[in-house]
């Protein structure tokens, strides 16, 4: 509570005690009391008057001081009215009771947004499993046909599975836990099996894979790897440049084994690479390269990398960008293994 603006709101009342006193002291004075009595009375007035202010003003504080804790420790501060005790005040029951109206309209109006949500992602996600059926229908046909053209439509075709399933992982980042199975994967099959997903939009545009099989073995969920990994690996086409090489390869750094993906395109401007990660940013490459460009992959990749504990940075040099995805391995994994 702002302690000058308190006693400022204070100033009339004082003032208006102060006039009465003026008007006793005459009073006083014409009725022919000496001055010793008159200022012993107004000394006793003044006394009274500043204990009540300053005990009200004491308690005033820690009342409100006590409010504002508790509102610092709600998450859904909307809740206050809940949660906080009815005062005894009169004007203060008033701001009660105004508090419990708008905390009643904000509770609906949060169910009527998260109920709009929920119907939103589930169908999004149910539009996703459905457009998925005619995607591999096309496929299938295009396998069948070995002309130049169905490679090509088959290379659109896996950009256009790529954007649906970053539509359905996006609806699904919120709660992954929902739909989450850890277990043991070995990252050399994860690889080959993004590659084998994205094998006619790397063949059509001469990317040339260059692989370091590992034993290497993580706990994570397979088919949220295999997602992030697909995300890597259609932006390192989308930003590729001449005679482009992806590699893949695994080290480790004390109880971490760390995925690298590494490209040969036009790399990241080093003032965007900090925020490759934030949702929408697209950087100086993505406006200039590639108009398809939506700044949803990388964020995506991160959203879920932190749900799913592992570790992603990026590195660029000029030319050419580097992911790292680091895989935490304890003591217990490390015997299990063994």
């Amino acid at each position: 509570m702002n302690r000058k603006l308190y006693w400022k709101q204070k100033l009339p009342i004082m003032f208006l005690n102060l006039l009465c006193m003026i008007g006793l002291a005459i009073f006083l004075h014409v009725t022919g009391n000496g001055f010793d009595s008159i200022f012993l009375i107004l000394l006793i007035w003044i006394v009274i008057l500043t204990v009540h202010l300053a005990i009200s003003y004491y308690s005033r504080r820690v009342q409100l001081e006590k409010l504002l804790n508790l509102a610092e420790q709600l998450e859904e501060r909307y809740l206050l009215s809940e949660v906080m005790e009815k005062p005894e005040r009169a004007d203060d029951q008033v701001y009660y009771r105004i508090l419990k109206l708008t905390g009643k309209s904000m509770l609906e109006q949060v169910s009527e947004v998260r109920r709009e949500r929920t119907q939103y992602k589930e169908y999004v996600e149910q539009w996703v499993h459905e457009i998925k059926t005619p995607i591999t229908a096309m496929k299938l046909l295009c396998e069948n046909d070995h002309s130049q053209v169905a490679k090509e439509l088959l290379a659109e075709l896996e950009k256009v599975n790529c954007f649906t399933e970053q539509a359905l992982y996006y609806a699904r980042s919120e709660h992954t836990e929902k739909d989450y199975t850890v277990r043991e994967i070995r990252l050399s099959d994860v690889i080959h099996q993004s590659i084998a997903e994205n094998k006619y939009l790397l063949l059509q545009n001469g990317v040339g894979i260059d692989l370091q099989e590992t034993d290497d073995i993580v706990y994570s969920d397979e088919k949220w790897l295999c997602f992030i990994l697909n995300q890597l690996i259609v932006n390192s086409v989308k930003y590729r440049a001449e005679h482009p090489v992806l590699k893949f390869h695994t080290e480790h750094q004390g109880n971490q084994v760390i995925l690298c993906v590494q490209d040969n395109g036009i790399g990241i401007d080093a003032g965007d690479l900090p925020r490759i990660f934030e949702k929408g940013f697209t950087g100086k490459n993505g406006r200039k390269a590639a108009h398809s460009s939506t700044g949803m992959g990388l964020y995506l990749c991160k959203r879920l990398c932190d749900k799913l504990g592992i570790g992603i940075c990026a590195d660029s040099e000029g030319s050419g960008t580097s992911i790292y995805l680091s895989f935490h391995v304890n003591d217990f994994v490390q015997r299990v293994q063994g």
